[in-house]
């Protein structure tokens, strides 16, 4: 099953919505006349119970990268735990509905196997979006899972600059600039050749080292592609503030004009004017 390692969030997603839409219909199959209600439930509380068994599988398949990640083991466990309650729970919900389908001409039994059911999807349900949650912690809270779908070490690169760029915000938080640079300036060495970064880089000049004349001459010096209107406002936008911070609005507000004739329909860029005029 290791090959379904890198299919677990599908998986996952298709048994949260299976289980709790079917929950609800097997509910609404309890009201009188509500005919469609119950043969849906059934085919969708089945599917789930294979969802189920499948996401374990799969989750089992892909655990020992994520639980190798330093702190991060009994997060894993917890999540697999979880994972594997609903699973059972789902196995029972599975059994009720094919126990169902086989007193199909006994309604009356019928009726007090859907009420079982239907009891037992409440916990089904509850259970499943425990399992859910706790994968979601392990994805928001410890990162786990870059890499694992498609091998690529981009996918750890990216983690890499992600981690590196949320603790420099951290640290601007902390009123630690000095820190904030150092972690910004980690990322310029990694990657040498990314504007974007390079640009976060040239901002940290302004913001935490407070250094303009540094940025203005890193600004010169840097080419933007000129079809990604998106850099070249970002780069304006930083020359601004530089030579706003050097003493020199003049320089600023002529830099601004240029790109609102450059760019007429940037709001951003025209309320900035406007702010730079009073």
């Amino acid at each position: 099953m290791s090959s379904l390692a890198s299919f677990h969030p599908q998986i996952v997603h298709f048994v949260v919505a299976l289980t709790l839409v079917g929950a609800l219909l097997r509910w609404m199959s309890l009201i009188p006349k509500v005919s469609f209600a119950s043969p849906a439930a059934t085919t969708l509380l089945l599917l789930g119970a294979v969802g189920g068994v499948l996401a374990v599988s799969s989750g089992m398949a892909a655990h020992q990268p994520v639980e190798a990640i330093p702190g991060v083991a009994a997060a894993v466990r917890t999540h697999e735990d979880w994972g594997h309650r609903a699973r059972t729970v789902l196995l029972i919900i599975a059994g009720l509905e094919l126990l169902g389908l086989l007193l199909l001409p006994l309604p009356t039994f019928r009726r007090w196997v859907h009420v079982a059911s239907a009891a037992v999807c409440l916990l089904g349900g509850a259970t499943v979006v425990v399992a859910g949650e706790k994968g979601g912690e392990l994805v928001y809270s410890y990162a786990g899972g870059p890499g694992l779908r498609t091998g690529d070490t981009a996918d750890i690169t990216r983690l890499f600059v992600a981690g590196v760029y949320q603790q420099a915000l951290v640290e601007r938080a902390r009123h630690q600039p000095i820190a904030a640079a150092e972690l910004i300036e980690l990322l310029a060495r990694r990657a040498p050749g990314d504007t974007a970064i390079e640009l976060l880089r040239i901002e940290s000049l302004l913001r935490d080292r407070g250094d303009a004349p540094g940025a203005l001459a890193a600004l010169a010096a840097l080419t933007l592609p000129a079809d990604n209107q998106r850099l070249q406002v970002r780069a304006g936008l930083l020359t601004v503030d530089a030579y706003v911070a050097a003493g020199l609005p003049d320089s600023a507000r002529a830099v601004l004009e240029r790109l609102v004739a450059r760019f007429p329909a940037s709001q951003r860029l025209k309320d900035r004017l406007t702010q730079l005029g009073n």
